[in-house]
């Protein structure tokens, strides 16, 4: 039985007091909850938020790694270290990772191999741009960052594995997929895992949606077959929506 999950990516946003506050007033007004529940943090917070966290069921990520656990790489963090924290996840293959940093999908197998070898559990992001879309390209271009970056690893591995479509013209813009082309993608990536794995590893494996996700729209496009969450943005960054949306 596959995991609900909803996961916030803060992105780079809020100083160290905010973000303990923050996380502190999710933990406060979650309670108990059947749901996974996640917070990518910027780096600075991660240390001090795991001892907030500890005994709550809110789960840490970082949001990037670098793929040597080591060496003259001035500014980065390894998977290694996110570990040594006794984070739970790491965040790979964000929209915004490839766009502004030009992470392509050989690099981000390498992060993947670097993240399981530590025992970090990997949200793994795809999605297409609005031109890919216009150009009836976007399964094709889902398909390719999936077997570029995934198809590599052990049946074994994806028990550490999730996935997260992020439609890219939907994220932070106001647009949002319809629940019908979240669940139409979804259906989709999951088909492109079972060509590869099987269906037992298919219908395991966790696929949250990302793109502008809030407490309006949430409970339509969860209520999809194939959608078992969400990772979450702007809405995150405020423990009323975030709650709202676990809730949803």
């Amino acid at each position: 039985m596959r995991k609900q999950i909803v996961a916030g990516n803060w992105k780079m946003n809020t100083n160290l007091a905010e973000g303990i506050e923050l996380c502190s007033s999710i933990i406060a007004q979650l309670g108990a909850t059947d749901k996974e529940v996640i917070i990518g943090a910027p780096y600075i917070h991660l240390a001090s938020l795991v001892d907030l966290v500890n005994g709550s069921p809110v789960k840490l990520a970082g949001q990037n790694c670098h793929q040597e656990n080591s060496g003259a790489y001035t500014g980065e963090i390894s998977a290694k270290m996110l570990a040594s924290l006794g984070l739970d996840y790491v965040i790979l293959g964000h929209s915004e990772r490839r766009a502004y940093f030009a992470e392509n999908n050989q690099l981000l197998a390498q992060k993947i191999d670097a993240s399981l070898s530590e025992g970090l559990k990997v949200i793994y992001c795809c999605g297409e741009t609005l031109e890919e879309r216009k150009s009836a390209s976007h399964f094709e271009v889902v398909s390719t960052q999936i077997e570029e970056a995934l198809y590599h690893l052990e049946v074994s591995s994806f028990v550490n594995i999730v996935l997260a479509y992020e439609p890219v013209w939907a994220i932070g813009t106001g647009e949002t997929a319809t629940s019908a082309q979240a669940q139409e993608m979804h259906a989709h990536i999951r088909s492109v895992l079972a060509d590869k794995y099987g269906t037992e590893i298919a219908n395991n494996t966790s696929i949250l949606y990302g793109g502008s996700c809030k407490p309006s729209n949430a409970e339509e496009i969860f209520s999809q077959a194939d959608v078992d969450g969400g990772l979450i943005g702007g809405a995150s960054l405020k423990a009323e929506d975030f709650i709202a949306i676990i809730k949803a």
